[in-house]
């Protein structure tokens, strides 16, 4: 019988993780049907119900409901309870079984393509934009590699602020880490931004103060598309080397594909079939 996995957002038309996972499938000979399932706002649980009472055995969950899938599971890992958000759900086999198992593979999936393009992080500075479920998921993996400062800017500054206090005690006092607002970010270049908000999902470019560039500054975008995000091409016009997240996605999808099957696929050959059908000449 082929197994039953899914992606749920809103929106998701956009999404390119079936793409993903059934290149995975292919790669481990995996049957499996993977698809793109789009919940209303205000009707997250009810479709995850629906999917589970239809057989399926998993789902990857974007935004904007990380923090709803947390609140949903029985069981969490400790990344995700750490987290505070969960991006991969678990679903037992035993029908007759309500457990939920909730996981976050986002910080993994981060840290595995930073690796990729050789990006240190221990010593360095670093910026994280936004302080939803995305953030959330990458903080304590991002602390782990021991960065002298990261600084968390918000809108909302006691969001900001809130978010540093409730990670200091994974930061072991060796990183410098604290919250700003958006429009009181320091005027010195860091060595990592990351953005971390939806603005790019809509094309918003945020209002952010060119000083944060340096001579050896990477900007990294979790959003991804067929064109640089207006972020990135705000770095790069600066002279930054500009990323987006299309590595982490594939790095994040393979750490939710072992989690349900056990394997762990090749992702370099994903990672190019992806940019491929992104490619504007195709």
């Amino acid at each position: 019988m082929t197994a039953r996995y899914g992606v749920i957002g809103n929106p998701i038309a956009h999404s390119r993780s079936p793409l993903i996972h059934r290149a995975f499938a292919e790669q481990t000979s995996i049957d499996l049907a993977y698809t793109a399932i789009l919940a209303a706002l205000d009707g997250f649980v009810a479709t995850v119900e629906n999917f589970r009472s239809e057989g399926g055995l998993g789902l990857n969950v974007t935004v904007p409901f990380k923090s709803e899938a947390f609140a949903l599971c029985h069981t969490l890992s400790e990344r995700a309870q750490r987290a505070g958000a969960v991006n991969t759900l678990i679903f037992p086999t035993d029908p007759s079984s309500s457990d939920i198992l909730g996981d976050n593979t986002d910080g993994v999936g981060l840290l595995r393509d930073l690796a990729f393009h050789q990006i240190p992080l221990k010593g360095k500075k670093i910026l994280l934009l936004g302080t939803g479920g995305a953030s959330r998921g990458v903080l304590a993996p991002l602390l782990a590699e021991i960065p002298a400062r990261l600084l968390i800017a918000n809108r909302r500054v006691a969001t900001a602020e809130q978010l540093a206090t409730d990670f200091q005690d994974v930061s072991g006092g060796h990183t410098q880490l604290g919250g700003c607002a958006l429009d009181a970010l320091p005027a010195e270049p860091f060595d990592l931004i990351i953005n971390a908000t939806s603005a790019s999902l809509t094309g918003e470019q945020l209002a952010l103060p060119d000083a944060l560039i340096g001579p050896n500054t990477t900007v990294y975008d979790m959003a991804y598309g067929r064109e640089p995000t207006v972020f990135m091409q705000w770095g790069a016009a600066l002279g930054a080397f500009a990323l987006d997240g299309l590595g982490m996605l594939v790095e994040q999808a393979a750490e939710s594909f072992y989690l349900w099957h056990g394997i762990r696929p090749q992702t370099n050959h994903v990672r190019d079939l992806l940019k491929a059908s992104l490619d504007p000449a195709c």
